[in-house]
C-alpha cells in the first residue's frame, strides 16, 4: 500500500487528470441513469393460464390441472404450485427457489405444458405461459371515458395502443374494460323449426363453406394458370346469403331464419373513471428504462393525438408513478445534500476550512464514483440506492477525518505538506483499511439475502461497498494528493497544546469538553467491573422496558401512500348490473372528499385472484399531494364510516402496498388431501377470530352462499331420439353464452372474430332450458323430454397447493393493535384444536411467514458478519480478548436501537431495524480499532495501563466524537423525518419518502450514540481490566518459576 500512496503522491498532475475525468464521468452517469422508485426486482414465479369456454371449476380441476401437474410437478427447483380452477378457467402459480434461474425455469414450464397439450380437452384455448416481474407492473392508467358509443371508445383506445406500444421505452400497453367482439348471428327459433334445420346443420353448413382451399397451378399446352378457390367468408353479408336448405326449387338462405350483426361478448365486468364509463390502458415500461422519461413520452404522445378524437372523450391520467419518483426522488436528493451540510459544518468547525474542504471532497467523490459502478453493473436509481448514500455520508468521511487529522498534526510540528500527507496516508492505511474492511464485512452477507426481500433491499449493502470502497480510494489516494498541493497550515497554538497536553498525560491542563470526559474516564477506570456490570444490567433493564412499552415487532414500515383501495362485497346470484348499482352507491358516498383526486371504479363477476369470493367491485382512490391531506389511513376510516349504513354489502378498505410483502395483516392456511376436512376447522377458527374484538375484516373462501342451476341429461333416453349431450351442450349454450361455430376475419379489422349463434334475447331465460325445441330425425323434441334441471349449491373454486386442497381465512387487525403478536396469540389458541385428528394442516402465511425467514436470515447474516469481523481483529491485534471486546460492544449497542426506537415510538422492523442492527455493527468497530490500536502502541512504550488508556482516551476523544456526530448528524433528518429543501426554500415533516427509513436511521442513531458511549467509557475500563490480568498472570508464572 506504501508503493501505491508514493506512486500517487509522485505523480500528482495524473492522479488529478484521472480523477477530474471520473467526477466527470459521475456527473453524467448520475443525469442518465434511469430512475425509479422501488428496485426492479425479479420474483421467482411463473403463471400458467388455460381458458376453457363454460367449463365448471369442478371439471376444470380434473380435465385440465391433473394432466399439467403431471408435467409441472417434476420441475427442478419448484417450491410452491398453487392452482385455481374457476368456471371458464385454470391458473397455476409456480414459485421457484430464489437461486434458480428464472429464464431457465419459464423454459421448463413451457416446455412442460406443451407436452402435457395431448391430454387436455379439444376445446381447450392455447395455454399462456409468462413471467411474473415486478417491474412488468403498471406504472401509469390512462383512461379513456365519456357518454360516446362503446364502438367508437374501443377504436380509439386501440388507436392509441398501438401509437403508445410504439415508443421505445414502453413495453406494452394493455387494455383493460374492453369486451371482445364478436360476430353475432341471432336465429329464430321458430323460422328454424319451420324448415326443419337444426342447429347442427348451421354449425356444418359455416364450416364447410368458411374454408381456405388451396389450389394448385394448371399447366397446359396452351400455357401455365394458376387457379384460385375464394372460400373465407369476409364479411356478414356473405354468411347471411349462405344457402341454408333447398325444397325443390326453392332455396332458403341463412338470412331467412337469422340476422347478423357485429357484436360484443356479454358483460362479465365494468369500469369507471371519476364517475363516467371507461376504458382503461395499463402502461408497462420496458425493464432497465427511465421511467420518468418514458412516461414524459407517453403523456407528449396523447396531446399530440388528443385534437383528432370524437368530440366528447375525455382522456384521464391516474396512479403516475413518475410523479411521485420525481418527488420520491426530490426528497431523498435534498436529504443528501442536508445530510451532506450538516456533517461539513461539523467538519469546518473542527479542523478548519482547508481540512474540512480536503475531507468534504471525500464525499461527492466517492458518491459519484459509486453511481459509476451502479450504473456499469446495469442498475436503477431508486429510492433504497438514494438512502445508502445517506447512511454512507457519515461513514464515508471517517477515514478521510482520520488521514486528515494526522496530516495537520505534522504540519504543527513543521512538516512540509508532501511530507504530512505522505506520513498520514502511509501511518493511517492500515487502521484505515481495517476499519474499512470491518465495515464491509459486515455488509457483504446482505448481499446473498434470498427472495424478494432480499431483492428489494440488496441495494443497500451494494451501494454501501461501492460507496465505502470508494471512500478508501478518496481517503488514502485522492485527498493525501490534493492535500500535499493545497493542505492547510496545521492546528493552531491552543489546539496543537491540547493535542501535546492529551500525548504528555498534563490532563489538568486540558479544558471544555476533553477536560470533564476525563476527569468522569479517570474516576471509572478505576473501577471496571462496577462500569461493566452497570452496562449489561442496563441491557437487561431495556430488553424488559421495550417488552413492557415498546411498540412490538412488525415486518416492513407501515409507509403512508397514496393509492388506497375500497373493496365492495356483497352475497348472492347478483347480475353485472345490479353489482354496477351496489358498487355505484359506494361511489357516490365519497365521490365528493377533497382529499381524493382520482376515484377509479370496477365491477365484476369474477374478482382479480386472491380476492374474496363474493367481491362484486373494487374503487381505488388517489389522492391529492401528501402536504395537502390527512393520512391514508384516516381518509380510509372516514370512508368506512360514510358507508357503514349501506345495507347487504361489507366495505373493506386498504392502501396499495409498498416494498415487500402485503396483504391482510393475518392470512391463516388450510391444506388437506380432503376439502370436507376443511370447512369444520375452518369456520371453529372462524369462530375464535369473531370472538376477538381486536380483529376485523374477517373472510374466507368457502363456496358462497348462492344457487347454481345443473341441466342432467338422461344418455339412454337422448339416444333414443337421436341425439346426445354434445348436441344438447351446444343447444344449451345458445340460451347462454352463445355457441361458437367458426371464425372469420372482417376487412375492417386486423383480429379475428368468432362466429356465434345465440337465441334472441326475450328466449334467454332460466325457464328455456327445458322448454327449447331440437331438431332431430324424429322431428321436433322438446328437451324436457330427456333432460332435468336442478338448483344445486354455489360450488365455488377449487384451489390446490402442491396438490392438496386449500382453503384460507384472513382478516386485519384494528388500529394500534400488532399484528405479529396478535398470530402468536391467536397460535396458542389454535393449539386447543385437534388438527390432526381432522387431517388438516394450519399456517399462518404472507407478513408473518416472510418475517420468519428474514429474521431466520438476518440472525445468520449477523453471526457470518461477526465471525468475518473477529478474524480480521485478530488478525490485527493479536488477541481474542481484544476483539472480543470490541464484538461486545456490538451487542451491547443494541440498548440504544431499543431506546432511539422507543422515543421515536416505532416498532422493530425485522426488515429495516435488523438491517440497522447489522449495520451498527460495522460502524461501532471502527472507533475501537482506532482506540485500541494508539493504546497498544502506548502499552508497547511502557506505560502502565491507566495512564495508556487515560492518554488514549485524551488523544482520541475528538476523532472518535467527531466520526460519531458526522454519522448521527448525517442520519437525523431521517430519524425525525423532515425534508428541508433548500432550492424552494421549504421545510416539512413525515414526508412518505422518509418513513420508509425511520427504524433503520433510527436503529443506527440510537445504537452509535450509545456505542460512543461505550468506546469512550467501557472500552478503556475493559482494557486496564484485562492488562491487569494479564499483568496477574505474568506475575504468577515469575513466582511458579521462583
Amino acid at each position: 500500500m506504501n508503493s501505491l500512496i508514493d506512486a500517487s503522491l509522485n505523480r500528482r498532475r495524473t492522479v488529478l487528470m484521472l480523477f477530474t475525468l471520473f467526477m466527470l464521468i459521475g456527473f453524467s452517469t448520475l443525469i442518465s441513469i434511469p430512475k425509479e422508485s422501488s428496485p426492479d426486482v425479479t420474483v421467482p414465479f411463473v403463471y400458467v393460464s388455460v381458458v376453457h369456454d363454460g367449463i365448471s371449476a369442478e371439471d376444470a380441476d380434473t380435465l385440465i390441472f391433473k394432466p399439467l401437474e403431471k408435467e409441472l410437478r417434476g420441475i427442478d427447483g419448484l417450491k410452491e404450485m398453487v392452482s385455481t380452477a374457476t368456471t371458464s378457467h385454470l391458473s397455476i402459480m409456480l414459485e421457484f427457489y430464489t437461486d434458480i434461474d428464472i429464464d431457465q425455469a419459464l423454459l421448463d414450464v413451457r416446455q412442460k405444458v406443451d407436452d402435457a397439450k395431448s391430454d387436455l380437452p379439444d376445446d381447450s384455448n392455447e395455454p399462456r405461459v409468462k413471467e411474473i416481474n415486478v417491474a412488468l407492473f403498471p406504472v401509469m392508467l390512462v383512461t379513456l371515458s365519456g357518454d360516446i358509443e362503446e364502438s367508437i371508445l374501443y377504436a380509439v383506445a386501440d388507436d392509441l395502443q398501438d401509437r403508445i406500444e410504439a415508443l421505445p421505452g414502453v413495453l406494452e400497453a394493455d387494455i383493460k374494460g374492453k369486451r371482445e367482439e364478436v360476430a353475432e348471428i341471432i336465429v329464430d327459433p321458430t323460422n328454424m323449426d319451420s324448415y326443419g334445420i337444426s342447429f347442427e346443420d348451421l354449425g356444418n353448413l359455416l364450416g364447410n363453406n368458411n374454408k381456405l382451399v388451396a389450389s394448385e397451378a394448371l399447366d397446359s399446352g396452351a400455357g401455365h394458370f394458376d387457379v384460385k378457390i375464394p372460400g373465407l367468408i369476409k364479411d356478414i353479408d356473405d354468411l347471411l346469403n349462405l344457402p341454408v336448405k333447398v325444397d325443390g326449387k326453392e332455396v332458403v338462405l341463412f338470412k331467412d331464419v337469422a340476422v347478423g350483426r357485429f357484436a360484443y361478448k356479454d358483460r362479465q365486468n365494468s369500469a369507471r373513471m371519476n364517475g363516467k364509463p371507461a376504458v382503461t390502458l395499463e402502461i408497462k415500461k420496458r425493464i432497465g428504462s427511465n421511467i420518468i422519461e418514458t412516461l414524459d413520452d407517453v403523456k407528449e404522445l396523447i396531446e399530440q393525438v388528443k385534437p383528432y378524437w370524437p368530440e366528447g372523450i375525455e382522456v384521464g391520467i391516474a396512479q403516475d408513478e413518475s410523479e411521485s419518483i420525481k418527488e420520491l426522488l426530490h426528497d431523498l436528493f435534498n436529504n443528501v445534500i442536508i445530510a451532506t451540510l450538516l456533517v461539513m459544518i461539523i467538519i469546518l468547525g473542527s479542523l478548519g476550512i482547508r481540512s474540512a474542504f480536503l475531507v468534504g471532497i471525500a464525499i461527492p467523490g466517492a458518491f459519484l464514483l459509486s453511481i459509476i459502478l451502479l450504473n456499469f453493473n446495469g442498475y436503477t436509481m431508486n429510492m433504497v440506492v438514494l438512502f445508502a448514500l445517506i447512511l454512507s455520508v457519515g461513514m464515508l468521511v471517517d477515514g478521510a477525518i482520520v488521514v486528515t487529522e494526522y496530516a495537520d498534526r505534522r504540519l504543527t510540528e513543521g512538516a512540509d505538506k508532501l511530507q504530512a500527507y505522505r506520513e498520514a496516508a502511509q501511518r493511517m492505511a492500515w487502521p484505515v483499511i481495517s476499519s474499512t474492511a470491518t465495515t464491509l464485512a459486515v455488509f457483504l452477507p446482505l448481499l446473498f439475502w434470498p427472495g424478494t426481500t432480499g431483492e428489494f433491499m440488496k441495494f443497500l449493502p451494494l451501494m454501501l461497498l461501492y460507496t465505502l470502497s470508494s471512500s478508501l480510494l478518496m481517503a488514502l489516494i485522492i485527498i493525501p494528493t490534493i492535500g500535499s498541493l493545497w493542505g492547510g497550515r496545521g492546528y493552531d497554538s491552543s489546539v496543537l497544546a491540547s493535542l501535546q497536553a492529551a500525548e504528555e498525560g498534563r490532563f489538568q491542563e486540558l479544558k471544555g469538553a476533553t477536560g470533564l470526559y476525563l476527569r468522569i474516564l479517570n474516576k471509572a477506570i478505576r473501577r471496571p467491573l462496577q462500569v461493566l456490570g452497570v452496562t449489561i444490567a442496563g441491557l437487561v433493564a431495556t430488553f424488559i422496558l421495550y417488552g413492557a412499552v415498546g411498540n412490538g415487532v412488525e415486518f416492513f414500515p407501515d409507509v403512508d401512500v397514496d393509492v388506497g383501495m375500497i373493496d365492495v362485497r356483497a352475497r348472492g346470484n347478483l347480475s353485472i348490473a345490479e353489482r354496477e348499482q351496489l358498487v355505484l352507491k359506494v361511489e357516490e358516498r365519497i365521490f365528493n372528499m377533497d382529499e381524493i383526486k382520482s376515484i377509479y371504479t370496477s365491477s365484476f363477476i369474477k374478482g382479480p385472484n386472491d380476492a374474496a369470493a363474493d367481491l362484486i367491485g373494487r374503487i381505488q382512490i388517489e389522492l391529492v399531494n401528501w402536504k395537502h391531506r390527512r393520512p391514508l389511513k384516516d381518509i380510509l376510516s372516514e370512508i368506512e364510516e360514510r358507508t357503514a349504513d349501506l345495507p347487504g354489502i361489507i366495505i373493506e378498505t386498504q392502501k396499495k402496498e409498498a416494498g415487500p410483502g402485503g396483504g391482510a395483516d393475518i392470512q391463516l392456511q388450510f391444506t388437506s388431501n380432503s376439502a370436507d376436512a376443511i370447512k369444520p376447522m375452518l369456520l371453529k377458527t372462524k369462530e375464535i377470530f369473531e370472538a376477538d374484538p381486536e380483529i376485523k375484516d374477517i373472510r374466507d373462501d368457502l363456496p358462497l352462499e348462492g344457487v347454481e342451476w345443473q341441466i342432467e341429461v338422461n344418455r339412454e333416453e337422448a339416444s333414443r331420439y337421436g341425439t346426445d349431450i354434445a348436441s344438447t351442450g351446444a343447444l344449451i349454450r345458445m340460451i347462454t353464452g352463445g355457441q361458437k361455430v367458426g371464425e372469420f376475419q372482417p376487412d375492417q379489422g386486423n383480429d379475428e372474430l368468432d362466429i356465434v349463434l345465440r337465441y334472441p334475447l326475450k328466449d334467454r331465460n332460466i325457464n328455456q332450458f327445458t322448454q327449447v325445441n331440437m331438431q332431430t330425425h324424429y322431428g321436433l323434441i322438446p328437451l324436457s323430454n330427456f333432460v332435468e334441471q336442478h338448483a344445486t349449491p354455489l360450488s365455488g373454486d377449487v384451489v390446490r397447493l402442491d396438490g392438496k386442497f386449500r382453503y384460507r381465512l384472513t382478516a386485519n387487525v384494528t388500529e394500534g393493535v400488532n399484528a405479529t403478536a396478535k398470530i402468536q396469540e391467536l397460535t396458542e389458541q389454535l393449539k386447543e384444536l385437534d388438527w390432526r385428528e381432522a387431517g388438516v394442516e394450519p399456517r399462518f402465511r404472507g407478513d408473518f411467514e416472510m418475517m420468519a425467514e428474514t429474521g431466520s436470515f438476518l440472525s445468520a447474516a449477523f453471526g457470518i458478519a461477526l465471525f468475518m469481523m473477529a478474524v480480521i481483529l485478530v488478525t490485527q491485534f493479536n488477541s481474542f480478548y481484544q476483539a472480543f471486546l470490541i464484538m461486545s460492544a456490538i451487542v451491547l449497542s443494541i440498548i440504544g436501537v431499543l431506546i432511539g426506537l422507543m422515543i421515536r415510538g416505532e416498532p422493530f422492523g425485522i426488515v429495516m431495524s435488523g438491517v440497522g442492527v447489522i449495520s451498527l455493527a460495522g460502524i461501532v468497530v471502527n472507533n475501537n480499532i482506532i482506540l485500541i490500536d494508539t493504546y497498544n502502541t502506548l502499552i508497547i512504550k511502557g506505560f502502565e495501563p491507566i495512564e495508556a488508556a487515560l492518554r488514549t482516551c485524551a488523544q482520541r476523544f475528538r476523532p472518535v466524537m467527531l466520526t460519531a456526530i458526522t454519522t448521527v448528524i448525517g442520519l437525523l433528518p431521517m430519524v425525525m423525518q423532515w425534508n428541508i429543501d433548500l432550492i424552494n426554500q421549504s421545510f416539512s415533516i413525515g414526508a412518505p419518502s422518509s418513513q420508509w427509513w425511520t427504524q433503520l436511521s433510527t436503529a443506527i442513531a440510537g445504537g452509535l450514540t450509545f456505542a460512543t458511549f461505550l468506546t469512550l467509557i467501557l472500552t478503556p475500563c475493559l482494557l486496564v481490566l484485562g492488562e491487569r490480568r494479564h499483568l496477574k498472570a505474568d506475575h504468577k508464572a515469575i513466582n511458579s518459576a521462583e
